[in-house]
């Protein structure tokens, strides 16, 4: 699969008021995210989102709809699908790439969060009717540029994961 090819999902649950949004802290680089990642080969979208979830959480979870489809605006950048869920059974549990999951308020999200997740929260906040198709948003050399000066350990981790080596913090 050439790298232009390559795809993402990603994941939201919000509490029933839509007050709240679950995220994970990832454990190779401990920022918070939505919980989502590669489409597999021979994959759909839909299913790698339910799969993403359920490793990533412990939940296993039905689409409820699609909100957005962001395309790349760099070598940084992947096309990525983004799906509003719902929790169906099981719990919250850390895996091994989890390090926390918890719900936070949309109005107070973790400072340790990449922006392109606010954009795509609040995206979906916005409940619009049919899929909103645009550019990824917040990804660029420069913001790049600035998170390395503001937090190079996690840069330094996340260059290590792009190369296949994954530190996993124990807790």
């Amino acid at each position: 699969m050439s790298h232009s090819s390559k795809q993402a999902v990603f994941g939201i649950i919000f509490s029933e008021d839509k007050t709240k949004v679950l995220l994970i802290q990832r454990r190779d680089i401990p920022v918070w995210v939505l919980p989502g990642g590669g489409i597999e080969p021979g994959e759909t979208k839909e299913s790698a989102v339910v799969r993403e979830m359920e490793e990533e959480t412990g939940l296993t979870v039905s689409i409820l709809r699609q909100t957005a489809e962001y395309s790349p605006v760099n070598g940084l950048t992947q096309t990525t699908h983004v799906f509003e869920c719902k929790k169906e059974y099981g719990h919250e549990q850390k895996g091994s790439e989890t390090r926390n999951i918890q719900f936070f308020n949309i109005t107070e999200l973790p400072k340790r969060m990449p922006p392109t997740f606010a954009y795509w929260i609040s995206d979906a906040l916005r409940n619009e009717k049919s899929i909103i198709f645009r550019k990824i948003e917040g990804v660029s050399y420069f913001t790049i540029a600035k998170f390395l000066i503001l937090h190079p350990i996690l840069c330094f981790r996340f260059l290590l994961t792009k190369i296949g080596i994954h530190i996993n913090s124990k807790d």
